[in-house]
């Protein structure tokens, strides 16, 4: 009888949704086509149209593209810019992380919100900020002036950049593991005579493993498309500090849109990859916390 009446439910649902199986009617399939048809143009067919520009003249013309010096040194320099930025993040961000959230300091909502703006303010207005902290006039920049030390329009700048409008990415994937992380484990650690420092390495440092890995890879792909914060610290000088980013620009001014494309789909490649492991670990983490 209970399996009856549950039959004659699930029944009813289905025919409500529009038919036998739920989609033999239009209001299944509308929804559908109504994502289908803003997916498509706005997100899909982007990405299509680089590959094709890229690839449509051939790949000996795609790797020619490649092949330039400065095409070459653009790619290397936001892939080392990049992994130096996630280098510093991930220690700055969890310890930040740590802080905030095992701390009960005065004014911590504050502190959050101040440390999280970076997320929320336009990139350019971020590298027009460093440029009046650092630059040849800037509060503290003119100070280094005088002994030959400029950070902006070098490498560094650009470092500096990128960890500013980084560093939400990596306090956003570690502090959350933190909060929901068991006061028991520290506890225990503790009574057994760890130092605070041994209690982090031992016990919460694995337990952060995959939030840190996945702040890590957000940083990272950020930090190699970075273009807003870049253009305004870099000075934009070919084979010096043109990132791979700003190269795609100037070569589309340029009118050179082999070059531009080429690079354009590595970075599209590069950034699927970091994303898709992104996604496999989210999916992992509450398998393990289960």
């Amino acid at each position: 009888m209970v399996e009856r009446d549950s039959s004659e439910r699930l029944r009813a649902l289905r025919e409500s949704r529009g038919g036998a199986g739920g989609g033999g009617g239009i209001a299944y399939y509308l929804p559908v086509g109504a994502i289908a048809l803003f997916l498509v143009p706005l997100l899909i067919l982007p990405i299509f149209a680089i590959f094709w520009f890229a690839l449509k003249a051939g790949l000996d013309r795609f790797f020619a593209a490649l092949a330039s010096p400065e095409a070459m040194f653009a790619i290397k320099l936001s892939i080392f810019v990049a992994a130096v930025t996630s280098a510093i993040n991930a220690v700055l961000g969890t310890a930040t992380a740590y802080v905030l959230s095992k701390y009960r300091l005065p004014g911590r909502n504050a502190i959050s919100i101040l440390v999280n703006l970076p997320i929320a303010i336009p990139t350019v207005v971020a590298g027009t900020s460093l440029l009046l902290l650092w630059g040849p006039i800037g509060l503290l920049g003119r100070f280094l002036e005088p002994y030959g030390l400029r950070p902006m329009f070098t490498p560094v700048g650009i470092v500096l950049a990128h960890v500013f409008v980084t560093f939400p990415y990596m306090l956003g994937g570690v502090k959350p593991v933190l909060d929901e992380l068991e006061p028991s484990y520290e506890e225990a650690a503790y009574t057994m005579g760890a130092t605070r420092l041994q209690t982090f390495w031992y016990v919460m440092l694995p337990a952060l493993r995959g939030g840190l890995f996945a702040g890590t890879l957000l940083t990272f792909a950020h930090s190699l498309g970075e273009f807003g914060a870049t253009v305004m610290v870099s000075g934009n000088l070919s084979m010096q500090t043109q990132t791979a980013p700003l190269y795609i620009y100037a070569q589309f001014e340029a009118g050179h849109f082999d070059a531009a494309n080429a690079v354009a789909a590595v970075l599209a490649v590069v950034s699927f990859v970091i994303f898709y492991g992104v996604i496999r670990l989210t999916e992992k983490g509450p398998r393990r916390g289960s």
